[in-house]
């Protein structure tokens, strides 16, 4: 049986809390792209920390990208998918207000569970970035991707990050955990049940 780690409003928002100063010092990020649907929650609580006085909130984007599949109908967990399946991506055309070469671009998710995903939005941004920088004469204007997630699962990984993103402290697990089935309050259908086997845990 899949152990479960429950994870309450609560939690989430005091990971966020705690890793918004590194993320602002770090990180500086122009841009946050969150990956739904785990990364929009997320994303939209560690805004709050990321504000610097006299600046503008940081604005967030959004992408679509799936990995997961239904396998049962009593419990939360989900198989691995074989393939990331895009359902959503950024519009390059209408973008323009939050210009995206040369910034520092903050990919926003839940869970680092097998890498896959995050492999995948870093890659296909980084190549989209690229091509606009190339179409736009802006090659010498290096665009930078950091990541944080609320969780990264100790565990062999099958998708693979920029050693460079590594090597430079690019990424940001807010807490490591096990092997184990994270569920999130936003993915309950009763919040009272959840918050309950979270305390009980």
């Amino acid at each position: 049986m899949v152990q479960r780690l429950y994870i309450t409003y609560n939690q989430v928002h005091k990971l966020c809390q705690e890793a918004g100063q590194k993320i602002l010092n770090d990180f500086k990020p122009h841009l946050m792209i969150a990956i739904g649907g785990g990364g929009y929650v997320p994303a939209r609580i560690l805004r709050s920390f990321l504000k610097t006085p006299g600046s503008p909130n940081i604005p967030i984007q959004a992408i679509g990208l799936s990995l997961y599949e239904k396998l049962t109908r009593d419990g939360p967990e989900e198989g691995l998918g074989q393939q990331v399946t895009r359902t959503q991506w950024l519009d390059f055309s209408s973008i323009n207000r939050t210009d995206l070469i040369g910034k520092n671009i903050l990919i926003v998710d839940e869970v680092d569970d097998t890498r896959t995903t995050l492999q995948y939005a870093v890659q296909e941004l980084e190549k989209d970035v690229s091509e606009v920088a190339k179409k736009a004469g802006r090659e010498n204007e290096k665009t930078n991707f950091f990541i944080f997630v609320l969780h990264n699962k100790d565990k062999p990984k099958r998708g693979f990050l920029p050693q460079e993103m590594l090597d430079k402290g690019r990424y940001l697990a807010a807490q490591t955990v096990g092997d184990v089935w994270c569920c999130y309050p936003w993915e309950a259908t009763d919040i009272d049940e959840h918050d309950r086997l979270a305390a009980e845990a």
